[in-house]
């Protein structure tokens, strides 16, 4: 459906909010009603923005949190082309998930709508994103003669990724960044050093 500029305004401001909602606690198994309150949005306007109801709500508000997720490291997940962006850039993706703590709202949605076409597809596009941002970030290091040209970019990325999400499941059990910060300053410590990051050998 093709909104007006206002439209599109009203239509964010409803998403934005459902999210701030959602962010502050957990909501449990939430109801429109719990976000046409936290909105002030009445039920019309809910369904005149979102027809499907509250599952094309919630993966609207997921796309949101997912984009939330890279915008929140940016300038320097868009610009790894030193040892100091690198750095700055592991403090704040530590920064954002200590701020954050055990909740993780993008976790939160997907598991209310995992059953919806199209959910998987959110949390499958914010990786893939995030693991090319890093991927050039690599590339960037080798053509400044950085890092090693035999490490393998793909793979490190997609290594840098595991082992945050890996970090932040841990943080969501245990309330501490502890195992975050190990396994960003082991994977920097890897690029430092210029071993390459290949599968072993069968």
């Amino acid at each position: 459906m093709a909104f007006t500029a206002k439209g599109r305004a009203t239509r964010q401001r409803i998403i934005e909010g459902a999210a701030g909602y959602l962010r502050s606690d957990d909501p449990g198994n939430v109801t429109l009603d719990d976000i046409r309150a936290a909105t002030s949005t009445s039920k019309s306007q809910l369904f005149h923005y979102f027809p499907n109801g509250k599952e094309e709500l919630l993966l609207a508000v997921a796309q949101y949190e997912s984009d939330r997720v890279l915008a929140d490291q940016q300038p320097f997940l868009g610009s790894l082309d030193s040892w100091d962006a690198w750095e700055q850039w592991r403090r704040v993706v530590i920064g954002r998930y200590r701020a954050q703590g055990p909740r993780c709202p993008l976790a939160a949605l997907i598991g209310q709508v995992s059953t919806v076409p199209g959910a998987a597809d959110v949390t499958a596009s914010l990786l893939r994103r995030w693991q090319e941002h890093l991927r050039r970030g690599i590339l960037a290091m080798q053509e400044n003669g950085e890092v090693d040209p035999h490490v393998d970019a793909d793979r490190t990325a997609a290594a840098f990724v595991a082992g945050t999400q890996g970090g932040v499941i841990v943080l969501r059990s245990t309330g501490d960044t502890f195992h975050l910060e190990a396994v960003l300053d082991a994977l920097i410590s890897h690029l430092r050093g210029g071993g390459p990051a290949r599968p072993a050998a069968e």
